[in-house]
């Protein structure tokens, strides 16, 4: 239960249809609005650097890049437009009306659902390349990986668009009293079909992907000492494509982790009041994880740490630094 101070109302002359005003103690709310900015602001820089970087220089180019590029645009939307509107909902009172609290859903939906398809292709990459090296090139190229981002982000709009189209038909219509952001979605619809079929696609992908990279690396220390220079070519190949599987597996292991409780509260029934205390804890774990990515990136990925440095430096501002070795 929260803790809140005397009650008065959001529009005192609406006395029959106001909500109250339920306020929430000072430190709490400077709290959460410090917290919450500070984890806006850094999502948006973080993703930025990862969009730039890889948007930029063209070694970076690559199938894998491009998923992760459309990653971070997804990430990059939840800092910049999603949460200033979390932020917002923090308040006692919604006063942007009730189309404005439904366009924001709506965002947040669509990103939500894109970070997932992001996911869910950036298994299949992985998959494709650990345990069919051969013809990875052959199956996972620029254009086909580039339709298929188009194709997740396409889907994730138009199931926003199924999922809230009620609240998209007449706004507010499930609020109680003025000054309420409510919303009315399937909890179950979505948690099976943006949750527990993605999640579960991504897990049996990782854990085949695991299953035959430590195989792989049994096979190679076995053989190393009659390994040919043919074949060294190739273990060295081997381990770059186990070390992004492994890189890859951690953002998959942190997503889930940070998505796992907002869908817990599909089971807690069909309307979601998103100003309330649970629920903005729920979607600030899934905020953090947008800008938590970049993090994960930068510990992992040595040419993500040297385009921040030449990106810090102007380098990128130089003619022809587009052709920049930054790998």
């Amino acid at each position: 239960m929260e803790t809140l101070e005397e009650a008065e109302l959001c529009f005192p002359q609406l006395l029959n249809s106001s909500c109250k005003k339920l306020t929430r103690p000072r430190p709490e709310a400077l709290t959460i609005y410090i917290l919450m900015s500070c984890v806006s602001l850094l999502t948006v820089l973080l993703n930025l650097l990862v969009i730039v970087s890889i948007s930029h220089f063209r070694q970076l180019h690559t199938p894998t890049n491009l998923l992760l590029l459309s990653l971070a645009v997804s990430d990059f939307l939840v800092g910049l437009i999603v949460m200033p509107f979390q932020i917002l909902l923090t308040e006692p009172c919604w006063f942007l009306g009730d189309l404005m609290c439904t366009v924001f859903v709506f965002v947040l939906y669509i990103t939500v659902g894109a970070s997932i398809a992001n996911m869910v292709l950036i298994s299949v990459d992985r998959y494709v390349a650990i345990c069919d090296p051969l013809r990875y090139s052959t199956k996972v190229t620029q254009m086909k990986v580039k339709l298929c981002i188009l194709l997740s982000w396409v889907v994730s709009v138009f199931y926003a668009f199924m999922m809230l189209y009620d609240n998209l038909k007449d706004p507010g219509r499930f609020n109680s009293c003025y000054g309420e952001c409510l919303i009315n979605v399937n909890g179950a619809v979505d948690l099976v079909l943006w949750f527990l079929i993605p999640i579960s696609a991504i897990i049996i992908l990782y854990v085949r992907v695991f299953v035959v990279a430590v195989s792989q690396a049994r096979s190679m220390r076995s053989h190393i000492a009659a390994i040919k220079l043919q074949r060294s070519m190739t273990v060295t190949v081997q381990r770059s494509e186990l070390k992004a599987a492994r890189t890859l597996g951690v953002v998959v292991a942190v997503f889930l982790m940070c998505y796992c409780p907002y869908y817990g509260i599909s089971f807690s029934g069909p309307a979601i009041k998103m100003s309330s205390s649970t629920n903005l804890l729920f979607f600030f774990l899934i905020y953090f994880n947008s800008g938590l990515n970049p993090v994960i990136y930068a510990f992992f990925y040595p040419w993500f740490r040297k385009c921040v440095k030449l990106i810090a430096t102007l380098h990128i501002l130089q003619p022809q630094s587009r052709l920049t070795n930054v790998m």
